[in-house]
C-alpha cells in the first residue's frame, strides 16, 4: 500500500511532466482555474446560506464530492484551454529550454494546487472512503507528517481575504498578459 504523502508527490511529479510538455503559458491558465475553484468553494460555503446549510447537514462524503467536483471541473477546463493566437506571438516566443523549465515549475505547482486541495478536502471529510483510501493510524509518524502537510495545502491558507487577493492577481495577470 502506498502512503498518502508518496501518492501526493507522485501526482505533483506527473503534473510537472505535463507542464514541461505544455509550456508555462498554458499551465498558468490551470493555476488560475484551480484558484477560481477554491474561491468558488470559499464563497459558496461562507456567503451563500443555502449552500452553507446544505454543507452543514450533508454527509462528509457528499461535502467532499461537492468540493472535489468543483476543483476537478475547473482543472479540466483549465487544461482544455484553446490555442490562443496571442500565445504564439513574439511576446511568448522564448527559448525552448526556458519554456520547459518554467512549465515544470508551474506544472508542479498545479499538481500541488489540484491534488493538495483534493487531499485537504478529503482529510477534512475524515477520509470517507475507507475501502479505498484510509487515514493514517492515529499517533503514528505518518499521521504527524500528514497533519503537518495539511497546514500547507492550498485551502488551509487560501481563506478570506487571501483568496480574494489570489483571484484578483489572477485576473490582473490574464488581462495584462493575455489580452
Amino acid at each position: 500500500m502506498v502512503s498518502l504523502p508518496v501518492f501526493f508527490w507522485i501526482f505533483v511529479f506527473v503534473t510537472a511532466v505535463i507542464g514541461a510538455m505544455r509550456g508555462w503559458a498554458k499551465e498558468i491558465m490551470v493555476t488560475f482555474s484551480v484558484t477560481l475553484g477554491i474561491f468558488l468553494i470559499v464563497v459558496l460555503e461562507t456567503y451563500v446560506s443555502v449552500i452553507r446549510n446544505l454543507m452543514a447537514n450533508a454527509a462528509p462524503s457528499t461535502v467532499f464530492w461537492m468540493q472535489a467536483i468543483i476543483i476537478m471541473v475547473l482543472a479540466f477546463f483549465g487544461y482544455q484551454t484553446p490555442n490562443i493566437k496571442g500565445l504564439a506571438g513574439p511576446r511568448f516566443a522564448r527559448e525552448r529550454l526556458a519554456d520547459t523549465l518554467m512549465g515544470i515549475l508551474v506544472g508542479a505547482f498545479n499538481g500541488y494546487l489540484i491534488f493538495g486541495s483534493l487531499w485537504y478536502y478529503m482529510d477534512a471529510a475524515g477520509y470517507p472512503f475507507p475501502k479505498y483510501i484510509q487515514a493514517p493510524p492515529p499517533g503514528s509518524e505518518l499521521a504527524a507528517q500528514v497533519e503537518q502537510m495539511m497546514k500547507w495545502m492550498p485551502p488551509a491558507y487560501l481563506v478570506p481575504p487571501w483568496i480574494y487577493f489570489a483571484v484578483g492577481i489572477g485576473f490582473l495577470f490574464v488581462i495584462i498578459v493575455f489580452l
